[in-house]
């Protein structure tokens, strides 16, 4: 007598039909499970494979946390240039699986949403009264003013002279302050105006007061017989260098926006901008010492160091200014002002009686080098400093983030 034969049972699939993982590996083939389980098995037939963890979208975390960058951002550059102000490298968009900051940028900006309504009017750049001439004008007017004042007032004697001096000087104040609150000078603040100015009037009247000090004097004011003699050739000169610091620092700005738009990589940007600054720079001074030795010859003397390192310091500090370093613009302006009036103050403390060892530090400068020696070496000294400064921040693209207008609209304007 034959055993009947045994049914197979119908809930399940049978042994041999069940996937097994191979004999080498310990886990399941989870794809090769779901093909061969019968819908309905429950989770006994195939047990299920824990989820991945890890992020899938990297980049959403830092969309949500710079979100605000993001939505006013007018191009993918300025979310580049403030991703690097907040520290996000080349090295750390790779971790975003980007190859560079420029990348994760453009990705950011194509993610983000923005706002569709119309610029707001107090942004746009004003309409300008009239075009390439009258900025050239408006940067030309200080030293046009200074030159005729200084004219004047060599023609004139007496109580004449004062008024003309004073007339022109309320005229070149106002024509310097025009010039530097409009176009690429403009920085919407006074970033060390103070400082700037008490610079300005020691290039003109300073090294004349120090040589009286040490001498003994002054008896009366500047330009006085008995007084001291101020220098014509600083005073024009550095007025008239108001249109090639215009003209260089609006070179700067848009060379810098360009090479931001054509670099692939913070390092290529860094590399471009650097050698653009110092020649800048240099540009600058050269056409500063053109001015300078023009004023020279036409007036018969002046200081030619004293007046071109104040120069360069108060080109550096507007630039850093200009580019959102004012704090550090400041503190050169008022380190180099504070040591003229230091020299002056320590002269004048040497009268006392008994104090006299403490002017001559200043008396032993000023007899090896000249009057001229003293802001020569402070403005000098302050002037590497500004410039070791914007050599290592305005390489940066967080210094060229884009404006509410356009860069060529901004330092035309």
């Amino acid at each position: 007598m034959t055993r009947p034969p045994t049914t197979r049972p119908t809930d399940g699939p049978a042994d041999n039909d069940i996937p097994r993982a191979p004999e080498s590996s310990g886990a399941w083939d989870l794809s090769t499970a779901r093909r061969s389980a019968a819908p309905g098995q429950g989770p006994a037939a195939a047990p299920r494979a824990r989820p991945r963890r890890g992020p899938a979208d990297p980049v959403k975390a830092l969309m949500h946390r710079h979100r605000d960058l993001c939505e006013r951002a007018v191009d993918p550059l300025e979310i580049a240039a403030g991703l690097e102000a907040h520290g996000v490298t080349d090295r750390t968009a790779a971790r975003f699986r980007h190859r560079d900051v420029f990348s994760l940028a453009e990705e950011l900006y194509a993610r983000v949403p923005r706002g569709t309504e119309p610029p707001r009017h107090d942004l746009e750049p004003a309409p300008q009264p009239a075009g390439r001439p009258f900025r050239v004008l408006r940067a030309l007017l200080p030293g046009a003013l200074c030159a005729l004042t200084v004219t004047a007032a060599r023609l004139t004697v007496g109580g004449a002279r004062l008024a003309v001096i004073a007339a022109g000087a309320a005229a070149v104040g106002a024509a310097l302050a025009y010039a530097v609150r409009r176009g690429p000078l403009r920085t919407g603040r006074g970033a060390g105006l103070p400082w700037a100015l008490w610079l300005a009037a020691y290039a003109v009247a300073g090294n004349g007061l120090l040589a009286a000090l040490v001498t003994g004097g002054p008896d009366g004011g500047p330009g006085g017989s008995d007084g001291w003699a101020a220098d014509p050739a600083a005073a024009v000169g550095l007025t008239l260098a108001v249109a090639p610091a215009t003209w260089c620092a609006r070179l700067f700005a848009v060379r810098a926006r360009r090479g931001l738009a054509t670099s692939r990589g913070l390092e290529e940007f860094t590399g471009r901008s650097r050698p653009l600054l110092l020649g800048t720079v240099a540009l600058f001074l050269s056409v500063l010492a053109a001015v300078l030795l023009t004023g020279r010859l036409a007036y018969g003397h002046g200081s030619f160091a004293s007046a071109i390192a104040p120069g360069a310091l108060l080109f550096l500090a507007r630039l850093l200014a200009l580019h959102g370093f004012a704090p550090a613009a400041t503190a050169g302006l008022r380190a180099a002002a504070c040591a003229e009036a230091a020299a002056l103050a320590l002269l004048l403390a040497g009268r006392l009686p008994g104090c006299g060892v403490l002017a001559r530090p200043v008396t032993a400068v000023v007899e090896a080098g000249g009057a001229g020696a003293v802001p020569a070496a402070v403005c000098g000294a302050a002037g590497l400093a500004l410039l070791a400064r914007a050599a290592a921040v305005l390489a940066r693209a967080s210094a060229h983030s884009a404006r509410p207008s356009t860069p060529e609209q901004h330092y035309t304007h």
